[in-house]
């Protein structure tokens, strides 16, 4: 037979659920930095990111690639590169980023082109993903993909 009552087991379970948790570690917030010349693009990608992560996320535009270039490094979680800039096409810009050091699996393509053109101009070892910026779908499969990062450890 137990030495505990009903009540007394519930009050010593109750208790000791309240003992210190241990603090989850503090992650910096991931880095995701866009260069797109559509500033509207860019202004609802921060509003989707701001609503979706909070403070989980910093979030860069540029709309010229050249003023982009000097803040593309290893430290960046996420690159959204449009394939089709004015100064610079968007291929030109993932080489760039790849030799400052900004892994290729953190680079997205992101354009209006037809999806089987973007995979033919970038094979599958040449950036994370090609999406096509109008498909409903591919916009889901993009959220997707920054879930994920922003759930990555730091």
């Amino acid at each position: 037979m137990s030495e505990y009552t009903t009540e007394e087991r519930h009050t010593s379970s109750v208790v000791s659920s309240h003992a210190p948790q241990p603090e989850a570690p503090i992650r910096k917030p991931k880095r995701i930095v866009l260069v797109d010349d559509s500033p509207l693009y860019g202004e609802s990608w921060r509003a989707v990111l701001a609503s979706r992560y909070g403070d989980r996320v910093v979030f860069e535009a540029y709309q010229d690639p050249i003023s982009a270039m000097p803040r593309l490094g290893a430290d960046v979680d996420l690159l959204l590169l449009d394939l089709e800039l004015p100064v610079m096409d968007g291929k030109k810009l993932a080489a760039i980023a790849r030799e400052r050091g900004v892994p290729c699996k953190r680079i997205v393509i992101l354009s209006g082109r037809d999806a089987e053109e973007l995979h033919a101009l970038f094979p599958r070892d040449s950036c994370l993903a090609v999406i096509n910026k109008t498909e409903p779908q591919q916009q889901n499969g993009f959220l997707m993909i920054l879930d994920s990062i922003v759930r990555r450890a730091s």
